[in-house]
């Protein structure tokens, strides 16, 4: 009973009473999730800035794009469990929360060895589609080999993780990753400045720190409350589930890869100016994926609220989360857009004291990270229509502004002037076109859904 009522203590109630507060405080935790899981990388990178060099800099902070194309499928899945476990809880139908679970933990595990195999196997030839230099190759793809061993580890937690959103708990995976986020830097330092290893000491660290990763969460899990016990031997498919998942899973997952696979092109073109070009975006970058998680964290918040109040009928609560979802990432992701630009300097500085490579970092921010609060309007557009169980929509739409139009962009204005700040206003251009699109369909898939509801109803 004392377990239960912890459990429910942590939960947030998604379908009574104010909203904004419970936003919030389901965001909160979700916002430091995300920096932690981007420290990862940004202490790999930061450690190899101060004890390697340029080269296994660039090696380690260039391949985001890569891991993206790979993890973002499978992410995207995530969102469709997401989605489900919380639309049955908002029907109060504990059998079917019982079932997705279980379902979940699979496509998990499956999810994890697949990643790994690709990974592992594929990395040097993505490098080499990249256009990644020749002094820099070797240790990239050493790093990416020994990054992706950690897979499994990676998708058990990110699943688990959605399971506890869809529950309302944010606050036990944030409590995960502080655990992991220690472990990976006080490895990192061992590794590289103790034991004088290179990018294949802090991919190691990683690996480790997203086993402990897992366990951590694993074990929660476990000690869950019926119906939202992980149970080992109830582990099997639900083939209802599983399609409901990959419905709604697998167009937000290949949005992902192709928005990915736009930004591989374009990683390809940075490349071209050379490894201090590499490492500077490689840290500028660094500060965009920490900001980009202030708005993947109220898309999560969007996806949970809507899917439950859905689930509960209310129609008008749902209109009301997506409002107070968009409000709060723009602002939230603006203020830190100008924070981080406004210092520069400093915060450039904790990478890198390379003046080349500070004047492209430099260049990114001003150019793509004081714009990046305007994505909010198409993310959570997106995962509104996503929690109402529209996916295929928004995948189309959010193709071809970000994707499409930049690789246009690519091949014409860039081909054109080869200008570094001219190929990174298409960041910029780009959110602006989709965000109109995708907010418009939002209002139509809105009006449609409601109504063939109450029919239904």
């Amino acid at each position: 009973m004392d377990r239960r009522r912890s459990a429910e203590a942590r939960r947030v109630d998604m379908i009574h009473g104010g909203l904004g507060w419970k936003i919030l405080v389901f965001s909160l935790p979700l916002i430091a999730s995300g920096i932690l899981q981007q420290s990862f990388n940004a202490v790999d990178v930061a450690v190899i800035g101060h004890y390697s060099t340029k080269q296994a800099m660039a090696a380690v902070g260039s391949n985001g794009v890569i891991i993206s194309i790979l993890v973002n499928l499978f992410l995207g899945v995530a969102v469709g469990a997401n989605v489900v476990i919380a639309n049955y809880i908002g029907q109060r139908n504990a059998d079917r929360v019982r079932k997705s679970i279980g379902t979940v933990a699979v496509v998990a595990l499956v999810s994890g060895v697949i990643l790994l195999i690709a990974g592992v196997s594929l990395s040097r030839t993505i490098l080499e589609w990249i256009n990644t230099p020749d002094d820099v190759i070797d240790l990239a793809t050493k790093y990416l080999r020994i990054y992706f061993l950690g897979m499994p580890f990676m998708m058990i937690y990110n699943f688990g993780s959605a399971i506890l959103r869809s529950i309302g708990d944010t606050q036990r995976p944030f409590y995960a990753l502080v655990v992991a986020t220690i472990v990976n830097a006080l490895l990192d330092w061992t590794f590289v400045s103790q034991f004088g290893m290179d990018v294949d000491g802090v991919a190691s660290a990683t690996v480790i720190a997203n086993v402990v990763n897992a366990m951590i969460i694993v074990l929660i899990l476990m000690r869950e409350p019926d119906p939202f016990t992980l149970k080992i031997r109830s582990m099997a498919v639900e083939k209802s589930d599983l399609k409901r998942m990959l419905q709604i899973g697998i167009p937000a997952g290949l949005q992902g890869m192709v928005f990915s696979i736009a930004n591989f092109f374009i990683q390809s073109s940075i490349n071209k100016f050379g490894a201090d070009a590499m490492a500077g975006s490689a840290t500028a970058l660094t500060y965009e994926a920490y900001c980009y998680y202030i708005v993947s964290a109220f898309c999560a918040a969007t996806i949970a609220f809507t899917s439950q109040n859905f689930g509960a009928g209310k129609h008008d609560r749902c209109k009301r989360v997506v409002r107070i979802c968009m409000l709060m990432s723009i602002v939230a992701c603006g203020l830190a857009n100008l924070l981080i630009t406004w210092q520069d300097k400093f915060f450039i500085g904790v990478f890198t004291s390379n003046p080349d490579v500070i004047h492209y970092a430099a260049v990114r921010l001003h150019c793509v990270l004081i714009f990046q609060s305007i994505a909010s309007t198409y993310e959570i557009s997106g995962a509104y229509m996503r929690g109402l169980g529209y996916s295929m929509t928004p995948m189309l739409l959010t193709i071809f502004g970000t994707c499409i139009l930049r690789l246009i962009w690519v091949y014409t204005v860039n081909a054109h002037y080869h200008d570094f700040k001219i190929l990174l206003s298409v960041y910029p251009i780009s959110w602006a076109v989709t965000g109109v699109a995708v907010m418009c369909a939002a209002l139509w898939v809105q009006r449609r859904v409601f109504r063939e509801h109450v029919r239904t109803v």
